[in-house]
C-alpha cells in the first residue's frame, strides 16, 4: 500500500510541476503581448504628435484643445488620446519592469504586483500551454513539484499514523 501512496505522491508532484511552470508561460506571453500594445499605442501617439506639430501646437495643447471642444464627440476623443498617453506611460513602466526582472519567477511577481487587465484578459483568453524550458519555468516547477509532493506526504504520513492508531486502540468492552 505505501508504494501506491509514495507513487500517487510522484504522480500528483509532477502534475503540479507542469501546472507551477504554466506560470511564467504565461509572463512569456503577456509580456508579447503588452509589446505589441505598446507598439500600437506608439504608433497612436505618434500619429497625434503629427498632427499637432503639423498645426503649431505641442501635443498637450492639442489634447486642450480637443478636450475642451464643444462638439461632443470631438471632446471625447480628446479624453480617450489623454488616457491613451497616460495608458503608454504606464505599461512602458510595465515593459521596463519585466525587462528588468532578474530573479527567477521575476516576470511574474512584476506582473502579479499590477497587471494591465485589458492585456493579462486577452492572454489568457488566448493562452497555449507549454512546458517553458527556461531557468523560470525549471524553477516554477521544481516549487510545483515539491509543494505538492510534501503536501502529499504530510497527508499520506497523516493517514498512515491515524490508521495505525485505530488498529492499536483496543475494542471496547462493556460489562454483562
Amino acid at each position: 500500500m505505501f508504494r501506491v501512496v509514495r507513487t500517487l505522491g510522484l504522480a500528483f508532484g509532477l502534475l503540479a510541476a507542469v501546472l507551477a511552470a504554466q506560470g511564467p508561460e504565461f509572463a512569456q506571453q503577456y509580456g508579447q503581448r503588452l509589446g505589441g500594445a505598446l507598439d500600437e499605442l506608439r504608433r497612436q501617439i505618434a500619429s497625434l504628435d503629427a498632427d499637432a506639430q503639423a498645426t503649431g501646437r505641442s501635443r498637450d495643447q492639442a489634447l486642450a484643445q480637443l478636450r475642451s471642444n464643444p462638439d461632443a464627440f470631438v471632446a471625447r476623443r480628446g479624453e480617450s488620446a489623454r488616457a491613451d498617453v497616460d495608458r503608454l506611460k504606464d505599461l512602458e513602466a510595465q515593459k521596463q519592469a519585466l525587462d528588468g526582472a532578474e530573479s527567477p519567477l521575476g516576470r511574474l511577481f512584476v506582473i502579479a504586483r499590477g497587471p494591465d487587465m485589458d492585456i493579462a484578459r486577452a492572454a489568457y483568453r488566448d493562452y497555449q500551454p507549454a512546458v517553458p524550458t527556461t531557468t523560470d519555468g525549471f524553477v516554477a516547477g521544481l516549487i510545483g513539484f515539491l509543494g505538492a509532493w510534501a503536501g502529499w506526504r504530510v497527508v499520506a504520513d497523516f493517514g498512515r499514523h491515524m490508521a495505525r492508531r485505530a488498529r492499536r486502540r483496543p475494542a471496547a468492552t462493556t460489562p454483562v
